[in-house]
């Protein structure tokens, strides 16, 4: 989980450094990296034949390297986590060490960790190609959201599915008397707050695909033009602009950073919801993991919030919006372990 969870933020670092689209080809395998210059005069010649490059045509020879390397390190770090659970799966399996409720799981989780790096090429694939692109994005050379937003979804079901399969294995105490009562009050809550959680992040893949986060830099509104004798919104003109209606929300900048601010006030409301509501019953009542897990997300989700806001406000710049990404991480965590510990 550990791992994934750094994988995930360095797919983060490799987004926002705009380095996804540095390697051109694609190999099971792997491969070494270029080890001297003719190899990587080489590499940057066959970057130059793709559509990015139009965009970038003042990018030296050093700064190509810079960028390969963190493409190149998220995609040899995928390949370490599939090894980092394959193996171990692989040994314990043959030493009859796995439960029959373990097994077919384990297998399910190690199906999805493969399938996302097919769906890492395919998306890098999209950046390849202006015809796989959708048209508002032609001129500005990026990985399709849709893609985007389908490798960002696995990365967090898979990790989702590793923090369970944990917390499974761990067991731990359940709420007993007083406690179990306030804990049947809580479920549905704990339940709802994780996959408002979940939504809220694959939201954020629509704000990064479509570089929503550059616009609409105010807050609490979307628009403030007071300064200069305008009036100030909260929501933003032409939101519903595209026809048909649907690609509003996946492929217009001042919708998809609406929709993503509105699942942010609801996950911000459940998670401290949550908390207020188990405090307001029998709190010392309840398992100790459950106290901890809640209270870290009230904390989590107030912190994560408030990144989001910064990050807006700062216009993304790397080091707030990849501390925005590893919150959502982070923020997924508390919220799944409350919904564990009181299933």
């Amino acid at each position: 989980g550990g791992l994934v969870a750094g994988m995930v933020s360095v797919g983060g670092l490799t987004r926002l450094t705009r380095s996804g689209l540095s390697m051109t080809d694609w190999k099971l395998q792997g491969g070494l990296p270029p080890t001297n210059r003719a190899e990587w005069e080489r590499e940057f010649a066959r970057y130059k034949l793709y559509p990015e490059w139009q965009q970038r045509q003042s990018m030296t020879l050093d700064e190509f390297k810079y960028i390969y390397a963190w493409e190149y390190g998220h995609r040899m770090l995928g390949r370490v986590v599939g090894l980092a659970f394959g193996l171990p799966l692989a040994y314990f399996w043959s030493k009859g060490r796995l439960t029959p409720w373990l097994k077919p799981r384990a297998l399910g989780l190690l199906g999805l960790g493969g399938a996302q790096g097919l769906i890492g090429w395919w998306m890098v694939r999209s950046g390849l190609n202006k015809d796989l692109l959708p048209d508002r994005q032609k001129q500005d050379v990026r990985v399709s959201p849709y893609r985007l937003a389908t490798h960002l979804t696995m990365a967090f079901i898979t990790y989702s599915g590793l923090v369970w399969c944990g917390l499974e294995q761990l067991g731990g105490q359940k709420a007993i008397g007083a406690g179990l009562q306030h804990a049947a009050k809580l479920t549905p809550v704990a339940r709802g707050a994780a996959c408002l959680t979940l939504v809220t992040a694959i939201s954020g893949a629509f704000v990064a695909g479509n570089d929503a986060g550059m616009a609409f830099n105010v807050w609490p509104y979307m628009v403030d033009d007071r300064d200069v004798g305008g009036e100030a919104t909260f929501v933003p003109p032409d939101l519903l602009e595209l026809r048909p209606l649907w690609r509003n929300m996946f492929e217009n900048t001042a919708c998809v950073q609406f929709d993503h601010r509105m699942l942010a006030y609801a996950t911000a409301l459940s998670g401290t919801g949550l908390f207020a509501l188990a405090r307001s019953g029998a709190w010392h009542a309840l398992p100790i993991a459950t106290r901890r897990f809640v209270a870290a997300g009230a904390l989590a989700v107030v912190g994560q919030a408030s990144l989001g806001v910064a990050t807006l406000l700062y216009v993304v710049p790397i080091e707030l919006a990849a501390a925005h990404q590893a919150g959502a991480i982070a923020l997924l965590t508390c919220a799944l372990g409350s919904a564990h510990s009181l299933a």
